[in-house]
């Protein structure tokens, strides 16, 4: 095995301690460009995600709900049914309209949000990225799950590995324009080309975090490419509906499939063998993170400088790095032997 199976309390530890929050901001009133003073009179922050109905959200939203809860701020939920800007666009100046402390925001596209958030900057609502970032410009900060080359590098590793480090394989990613899905792609063909000349990528899909579109393009994945031994999926939404597809067809055990999700999601996957492993952080903790990097932002703790510091609650002190990022950490990989101390 490339990956080194681990005990639930150094798993724990591991999802616990390694996970990174930042921010930056002004208070309402305040030009939504600069730092400067907070006003911790309004912690009403609200949850943004790409998309409801996404089990992946439902558990990083429930984790900001718990921080928000813990600080006596208001927590609230919103989004559109379909991972698309547009979608995002109507909800962001809702919340500007309402005057809400903070936005906590996965973003379905780079730049297609960034004038509706700038918008909301400008009126005082502070805006933090979490999952998926927009261009530095459009917000106060990013709390990032993990490095790019670590994620793509875990799931290189993963399915070189499964398939013997030879032969054909695919990406069934999220959204054409989603901006975490495509920095790990370009990565993961960067590690294939240089540390894995017997593998071919043959294709990638967009299953648009979507269960029955993903759930197609499993199956026209496989029927295109005959030879097929692998898929890598870096959604949580894409992950399963693909073992969904393999665990009932011809090609379960026969085929590889590997990427992010969730152990709830996997388990009954890993545990009839039609996945060998998979990677993840954990997405409680990333929700939990952003909703107190909301809390310092309209506190006027931080500015998203950095260097800058603040409290998580449970998660400790974290500090902001280059950029306003602070990283979660490296992926901790699933598998039979660990799968079953997990609930998320």
């Amino acid at each position: 095995m490339l990956f080194q199976k681990k005990t639930r309390a150094a798993a724990l530890a591991a999802l616990a301690v390694s996970v990174a929050l930042v921010a930056t901001g002004c208070a309402a009133g305040d030009s939504g460009s600069g730092g400067g003073e907070g006003d911790g009179g309004n912690l009403s922050i609200t949850f943004l995600p790409k998309n409801l109905g996404n089990p992946y959200f439902d558990t990083s939203n429930a984790g900001g709900e718990e921080a928000i809860e813990e600080f006596d701020g208001t927590f609230a939920e919103v989004g559109p049914a379909e991972a698309t800007p547009d979608g995002q666009v109507s909800y962001i100046n809702t919340l500007t309209q309402q005057g809400v402390g903070a936005i906590a925001i996965s973003a379905n596209d780079p730049k297609a949000i960034c004038d509706a958030l700038n918008e909301a900057r400008d009126a005082g609502v502070k805006v933090v990225t979490f999952d998926s970032d927009t261009n530095t410009d459009c917000r106060d900060v990013f709390v990032n799950q993990a490095d790019a080359e670590g994620i793509a590098k875990v799931q290189v590793d993963l399915i070189a590995e499964q398939i013997g480090d030879a032969g054909e394989i695919a990406i069934l990613s999220a959204s054409a324009n989603a901006t975490n899905q495509n920095a790990w792609i370009e990565l993961m063909k960067e590690q294939l080309a240089a540390d894995h000349p017997g593998i071919e990528l043959v294709e990638v899909v967009y299953g648009d975090d979507d269960d029955q579109t993903s759930f197609d393009k499993t199956a026209a994945l496989l029927q295109t490419h005959p030879n097929l031994k692998g898929i890598v999926s870096p959604t949580t939404v894409g992950i399963a509906a693909a073992a969904r597809y393999l665990q009932t067809s011809e090609y379960q055990g026969k085929v590889a499939l590997t990427g992010l999700g969730t152990p709830n999601q996997m388990r009954e996957y890993v545990e009839d063998g039609t996945v060998t492993a998979f990677a993840l952080w954990n997405p409680a903790d990333l929700g939990y993170l952003a909703a107190y990097a909301s809390k310092a932002l309209i506190e006027g703790d931080i500015t998203g400088a950095e260097g800058d510091t603040f409290d998580a609650g449970k998660l400790g002190e974290y500090t902001v790095g280059a950029d306003g990022v602070v990283l979660l950490g490296d992926p901790f990989v699933f598998d039979a032997e660990n799968i079953g101390e997990f609930d998320f």
